[in-house]
């Protein structure tokens, strides 16, 4: 497995994130070395979900207006989209991924210049397996970005680059 001692990864999360979708990137990132930081509009923790049921609460631990881009070398969004981009999601979400301008694909997991994403929690193996892979290669960004991105599988969040 690939290290990322020392790599500062934001995790941005919203109230009703799927619970699987930040917990278990979180853990793969720190076993690899990467030190994580929960960021979030929510106040002190944000309300996870399993499927249909409240699951746990994450803490905060950069409010998001207190977040700076400058202090994180890598981005981690559980759930989202980007225009543009070959992604896979949760079948259900094809057309409006599709309809947001994104290249919808069926597979396990998929890379699109640095962004990571896969259909649902049962991929989040390979997920974990790729995003840790694309962390420690370093940049695919353009211009004046210099993070990489990931996401999980997209839930009805919708996110632009």
């Amino acid at each position: 497995m690939a290290s990322l001692n020392g790599l500062k990864v934001a995790i941005l999360a919203a109230e009703g994130f799927e619970q699987a979708e930040l917990t278990e990137p979180k853990k793969a990132l720190e076993q690899a070395g990467a030190v994580t930081a929960v960021v979030s509009p929510a106040k002190g923790e944000v309300q996870g979900w399993k499927h249909f049921e409240k699951g746990a609460k994450v803490k905060v631990d950069v409010p998001l207006e207190q977040a700076n881009a400058e202090e994180f070398d890598a981005l981690l969004l559980p759930g989202g989209v980007v225009e543009g981009r070959t992604i896979t999601s949760w079948p259900s979400l094809k057309t409006d991924l599709r309809n947001a301008g994104a290249n919808w694909v069926d597979e396990e997991v998929v890379v699109d210049r640095g962004l990571v994403s896969s259909r649902k929690p049962a991929d989040i193996p390979a997920f974990n397996r790729k995003m840790i892979e694309e962390f420690s290669a370093g940049g695919h960004a353009s211009g004046a970005e210099r993070g990489r991105t990931t996401s999980t599988p997209p839930r009805g969040t919708m996110h632009t680059e």
